[in-house]
């Protein structure tokens, strides 16, 4: 009873930081990253789509994106979309790639950046905690419906207390990756 409350919270957790590090991919760095615009929306014929599915994005060196899409007919919409995206990229084509040039960041930007970055892994880090309340809230329910003893009951809410840990220093550590990243000049 308690391994399956233990796993659904270790799952949900899990979770978070996958949307915690799709998140960090799409703040920009000094250098040029797919990550960065992989996920603007581009009115396609009328849907909203991700870029990723409408062409190859890649890195043709630190400071250069390029986007090859599979139908032509969509660069402008791709542009539009990148521009609009609010990341301060200036795309252009030339009628079968669009070449994004990756500005250098300035120092206030950075900081901006840095600050952005703190956040999104508070928020991740709230997250972790209510799925740990969640859980400790299952497995006192469990108690009090005498499915598990008291013994067992302490033993799992150290084990969430220990998988709570675990993935909290995870989400500091992708944050403090992603800082020193922007950081570096």
């Amino acid at each position: 009873m308690t391994d399956d409350v233990l796993a659904d919270a270790e799952k949900r957790m899990k979770t978070s930081i996958e949307v915690l590090k799709r998140d960090l991919a799409g703040i920009r760095t000094g250098r040029a990253s797919a990550g960065l615009i992989e996920h603007v929306e581009v009115d396609y014929y009328g849907t909203p789509t991700p870029l990723k599915q409408l062409g190859g994005i890649s890195a043709a060196d630190a400071r250069m994106l390029v986007v090859t899409p599979w139908d032509k007919n969509a660069i402008p919409a791709i542009e539009k979309a990148i521009r609009t995206a609010d990341l301060n990229l200036n795309p252009s084509n030339d009628g079968s790639v669009i070449r994004i040039p990756v500005p250098p960041l300035t120092e206030e930007r950075r900081k901006d950046l840095v600050r952005l970055v703190r956040q999104r892994v508070e928020e991740d880090r709230v997250a972790i905690r209510n799925i740990r309340r969640d859980g400790m809230s299952d497995l006192k329910e469990l108690e009090h419906e005498k499915l598990v003893g008291e013994d067992e009951h302490k033993r799992a809410q150290e084990k969430l207390q220990a998988i709570t840990d675990r993935y909290i220093k995870e989400a500091d550590a992708l944050g403090a990756q992603k800082e020193q990243e922007i950081l570096t000049v």
